[in-house]
């Protein structure tokens, strides 16, 4: 396995900035949910009550706490809670259910308005909802893939509102298929060459260091690394056999999952690292398998009624796997999910346009994917309790391959 060190290059296409920073069809920071509808499950209201001074502290905490996905957001007197904020040198923030005071916290104020606000509302995330063992999840990032050009993808990272976005590569090749390190520190994508494809590792803080990690001969992709850290998948072809790989990332070893004519693709780690998920076309068109990592144990997941087919698998914490499939030969995709342990299956996309690959955010409640309509693809965040549909990004470029990332605490 190749360990070559390779730098990127951060400078921004002049193609990508005219196209990617193009006026947005929702303006970045807008707090305007989408919902197209409506369950019995609904979330608790809640009211922002803030003395603080600053304009840009109280529309950022309006703002996450819209995103987030976890409350609606009311200026009514009768909300379930009222989030109470003060700046006094340090930010002052209380959670209040009628008049009794539930919680009271004190951060250090910060310049970044924007990072104390999703401190705030991280913490109120994580109390209110303690029980479901949710994490607040404000400070996490999404990577994407954007098509700046034709025959050139790069990665790109954005805030769960939209905003703050960042090149990560800049390449003028493909990359495509992201995906993050257990801890968050790196991003690995599979980078096309002219010798080949390989899948490179890049450090997400600058300055930013690659290395490629698999450079075999034929296809290297579909990287997806284990809840610990230490192994890696990927879809190799050495033999002009598309299958299923386990590799070492700190020894090597390589280990193959999956040995046949049918093509292997979109590999997934169970939480606990024990099992992957994967599409496979062996029993004629694309399904989802899972297999034990000692290659043992292969079974096919059930489809919605009226599936024909599955593809792009994501895993939760919890043990749900969203994934896309046609109700209809020749139709678009719709969004499901399939829970391991209730065996629950249940679509959760009803807009128009061609909905795929899923990415589960750590509340193990929201998905992050791809939506095209019209031949233009944006991206969507899919809340999969309540159904409710928001526009995350959609710039001058068509966009692939989101990926959320892990909690990242400030």
């Amino acid at each position: 396995m190749s360990k070559k060190i390779i730098r990127n290059s951060t400078v921004l296409f002049l193609l990508f900035s005219v196209a990617f920073f193009s006026p947005f069809s929702v303006s970045a920071g807008s707090t305007r949910v989408i919902e197209i509808r409506k369950k019995a499950e609904l979330n608790p209201t809640i009211r922002l009550n803030s003395t603080s001074g600053s304009e840009e502290l109280n529309n950022e905490l309006r703002n996450f706490l819209a995103v987030c996905g976890w409350f609606d957001v009311t200026e009514k007197a009768n909300a379930d809670y009222v989030l109470q904020v003060s700046t006094a040198g340090s930010v002052n923030f209380s959670l209040l259910q009628g008049k009794n005071t539930i919680a009271s916290w004190k951060v250090r104020n910060h310049p970044n308005q924007r990072s104390v606000a999703k401190t705030v509302v991280d913490t109120t995330i994580e109390y209110l909802f303690k029980q479901l063992k949710v994490r607040g999840f404000c400070h996490s990032k999404i990577a994407f893939c954007a098509e700046t050009a034709p025959g050139v993808r790069n990665v790109y990272l954005c805030d769960i509102d939209g905003r703050e976005l960042e090149t990560i590569t800049s390449y003028r090749t493909l990359n495509v298929e992201p995906c993050w390190s257990p801890d968050a520190r790196t991003i690995c994508f599979s980078k096309y060459g002219k010798s080949g494809i390989d899948i490179v590792e890049t450090t997400v803080r600058k300055p930013r260091l690659s290395r490629i990690l698999s450079s075999f001969n034929g296809i290297n992709t579909g990287a997806a690394i284990s809840p610990d850290g230490k192994y890696m998948t990927a879809i190799l072809s050495p033999d002009h056999k598309v299958d299923l790989y386990l590799l070492g990332l700190h020894r090597k070893e390589r280990r193959r999952l999956t040995r046949g004519i049918a093509v292997e693709a979109s590999p997934c780690w169970s939480p606990d690292g024990k099992q992957l998920a994967f599409v496979s076309d062996r029993n004629g068109s694309p399904r989802i398998f899972v297999i034990d990592i000692s290659g043992r144990n292969m079974r096919m997941l059930p489809v919605v009624p009226g599936g024909v087919d599955a593809v792009t698998p994501a895993w939760s914490g919890d043990d749900k796997i969203a994934y896309a499939t046609r109700l209809r030969r020749g139709a678009g995709y719709v969004l499901a999910v399939y829970n391991l342990v209730t065996g629950e299956n249940k679509v959760v996309t009803t807009g128009s346009g061609s909905w795929e690959s899923p990415g589960w955010a750590a509340d193990n409640r929201q998905v992050v994917c791809k939506r095209t309509l019209n031949g233009k693809s944006s991206l969507y965040i899919v809340d999969t309790k309540t159904g409710r549909e928001r526009l995350l990004l959609r710039t001058g470029s068509q966009l692939f391959d989101p990926a959320w990332s892990p909690c990242l605490k400030k």
